[in-house]
């Protein structure tokens, strides 16, 4: 029988259309399972194999010497494999032609998956779209380093109990440690291009956790979630394994209010939570939308008041001084403890403290620091 090397209209039509300036990428292990890469498709061809000069050199036995090659046409990534041992798989299929890939389809290279993955140009000028691309382009190859290499700096910020100036813990948050990714806005940015703001949520915790858990005298640390992990699987199993890491070190899982939409879901989650001793707190409460109902129907540990109902709480009118009073009241009636996020001067520290807060947090206190 004789091959065709063109494409089938089948696969034509299950890729939707991109564009020629498209940057394609491949996400996953080159030699184990904590060795995740997300590597640029810039050679053409782009030769995937376990020999050395190949552009994608994979540790795997099952992997042949020269075992597939990749290359972009028309904006369009396609793979072939290149008469290997043990096979490349589209999707699960053996492939014996030239073939098509989209975005997020998984390609193994013998026992070598990859998931594809793709930074669109879509919606920039035509006079700047190759700048563009190009520069953003780096940042991911930037981004392909910082995961792979774990180049973020954990960063503490002071959370106290605002009565005795007791320090009770510390909220978890991060800094990247590569040119263009210095932030975390920066680092979201990119892991959004590559749909892996999972991971990156994943690591910033990870790190956070490793270098907090040799603070002097073992503070609650406060980590943070993304709002994808709540829509997909996998947290529990990864908080479990932070768990193990953490031994002792008191924790607690921060998510934002509007992430929740199904208290059944966070009452699940929470009961989780409490398995592996956590504590969940709910962050930003004010900024978003969720009821007060909606929050105690899954009740957390914590709900920290957002900045925006704290800013100039000092010289607010009394009516709304006397809201934010019943709130936080409310709220600790129920036996939640009410935490003041972004208190950034001593007359706003004086309000919340007669307000009632339990715990606080923000510049007056402390920026975020390395530990």
């Amino acid at each position: 029988m004789t091959w065709s090397s063109s494409p089938s209209a089948t696969d034509s039509i299950r890729c939707s259309t991109v564009a020629s300036q498209d940057v394609w990428f491949l996400s996953g292990a080159t030699r184990s399972e904590e060795d995740v890469r997300h590597i640029p498709v810039d050679e053409n061809p782009f030769v995937v194999g376990r020999k050395p000069g190949v552009t994608l050199s994979l540790h795997f036995q099952t992997v042949s010497g020269h075992h597939a090659s990749l290359w972009v046409e028309n904006g369009e990534l396609f793979v072939k494999d290149l008469d290997s041992t043990n096979g490349t798989y589209v999707n699960g299929t053996r492939i014996d032609r030239p073939t098509p890939v989209c975005e997020e389809d998984l390609v193994h290279f013998a026992e070598a998956p990859f998931r594809v993955r793709r930074q669109s140009a879509t919606g920039l000028n035509s006079g700047t779209i190759a700048e563009n691309v190009c520069d953003q382009a780096l940042a991911l190859v930037q981004f392909d380093r910082l995961m792979s290499q774990r180049l973020v700096v954990p960063h503490f910020q002071l959370i106290l109990d605002p009565r005795s100036h007791k320090q009770v813990g510390f909220e978890v948050l991060g800094r990247g440690r590569v040119f263009g990714l210095e932030s975390v806005g920066a680092m979201f940015q990119a892991a959004e291009q590559l749909s892996l703001e999972v991971e990156l949520s994943r690591l910033l915790r990870w790190e956070g956790v490793r270098v907090g858990r040799d603070l002097p005298e073992r503070p609650t640390l406060f980590v943070n979630t993304h709002p994808k992990e709540m829509i997909g699987e996998g947290l529990v199993e990864s908080l479990g394994k932070l768990r193990e890491m953490a031994g002792n070190t008191p924790l607690v899982l921060e998510i934002h209010e509007a992430a929740v939409t199904e208290p059944a879901m966070i009452k699940h989650l929470h009961s989780r939570l409490q398995d592996l001793n956590i504590q969940l707190a709910y962050d930003d409460f004010g900024a978003g939308q969720a009821r007060l109902s909606e929050l105690i129907e899954a009740r957390p540990d914590c709900l920290k008041f957002d900045i925006s109902l704290v800013r100039g709480i000092d010289q607010a009118d009394p009516h709304r001084y006397q809201m934010l009073k019943t709130l936080v009241r409310m709220v600790r009636d129920l036996d939640i403890l009410a935490l003041a996020e972004g208190i950034e001067t001593a007359e706003e520290a004086e309000a919340c403290l007669d307000i009632g807060f339990d715990l606080a947090q923000g510049f007056y206190y402390g920026r975020p620091a390395p530990a």
